[in-house]
């Protein structure tokens, strides 16, 4: 498709053409996202929640909760309630508690956030005419999902939709890593890395203690079961502190070097204006350092949210 004004050409490469920030059409992501699956289209102005209907990711995404649920019931029922110490049963439940809703809450804003999907489809002559480029301009189309493809967006096979920013996708959160929810990734790795350090040293700290007393006082689970079901938080433990602190520390390597995993993989030259270190920072956390930057909850609008699900049962259109 060629016109005087302009060239389009199909290419999985792209070059900084179209802004990363900017609404390629009305009615387009920026104005609510939708449940998202292998063949995901327009939103069609219905406001819906976000999801990939992946069964690999939703099998990951599940596993991740179940894990996090037992960490929380071992660390609960088997070491906390038995101890006869108060103050180290509420201070200890307190903060394991805390940080566990905080890494679901990361992995639930994760994978339910439009990590930057571009609109499927909107490649279309009319709308390249409206972009009202140069003479001897080349934009690039996504020859996948018939989109055009912005500055540093890359095309996901699992979400089949190109993404901006695009780290990686993530069968653990059910979704792409990406200019929109990397913020909460981030987190979400960050406080499972906590949990798991936490849950690690409450291990320690009852084997200590059990042997220096009767294993039956101990813990009201038999000493077989107790045994058995540290044994497994511990391995537990150290699998997701090794993965989710090697990640995190990726994610902020990444960030301050405004460079996402695949830009890395792929060796590209940066075309764009580079944002070091806190700069990085605060785009993708949103405003100068403070407390915010560790709350998943900010942004959340429980109105909006309650609207998707009642708009939902109503009978809106899904598309997956």
């Amino acid at each position: 498709m060629q016109s005087s004004n302009h060239r389009l050409r199909d290419m999985e490469q792209h070059h900084p053409l179209l802004s990363a920030g900017a609404d390629v059409e009305t009615g387009s992501l920026a104005a609510g996202v939708m449940v998202g699956g292998p063949h995901t289209g327009h939103t069609g102005g219905n406001r819906t929640l976000w999801f990939i209907q992946d069964s690999c990711g939703m099998v990951c995404a599940t596993m991740t909760w179940f894990l996090v649920l037992y960490a929380e019931f071992v660390v609960n029922f088997v070491m906390l309630l038995p101890a006869k110490n108060f103050w180290y049963s509420l201070l200890n439940g307190a903060t394991f508690n805390s940080l566990a809703v905080l890494a679901l809450a990361s992995h639930l804003r994760t994978m339910l956030t439009d990590p930057g999907a571009v609109p499927k489809g909107n490649a279309t002559k009319e709308y390249m005419e409206s972009l009202q480029l140069k003479p001897g301009e080349v934009i690039y189309k996504c020859p996948k999902c018939c989109s055009i493809k912005p500055e540093r967006a890359h095309h996901c096979s699992i979400c089949k939709r190109c993404i901006r920013k695009m780290d990686h996708h993530c069968p653990w959160v059910n979704n792409c890593v990406g200019e929109k929810n990397q913020r909460f990734f981030v987190l979400f790795t960050m406080y499972i890395a906590l949990i798991s350090a936490h849950a690690l040293g409450l291990s320690g700290m009852h084997f200590f203690t059990c042997i220096k007393v009767q294993w039956n006082e101990c813990s009201d689970f038999s000493p077989g079961v107790s045994v058995l079901l540290l044994i497994f938080l511990c391995l537990e433990a150290i699998l997701f502190l090794t993965f989710t602190a090697v990640m995190f520390g990726t994610q902020i390597h990444s960030i301050c070097n405004d460079e996402t995993e695949i830009e890395r993989l792929k060796n590209e030259k940066p075309t764009w204006e580079r944002r070091m270190r806190w700069d990085g920072m605060k785009a993708v956390f949103g405003g100068p350092p403070s407390l915010l930057w560790c709350n998943p909850f900010t942004g959340l609008r429980l109105r909006r949210l309650m609207l998707l699900t009642h708009g939902r049962r109503a009978g809106s259109e899904f598309s997956v």
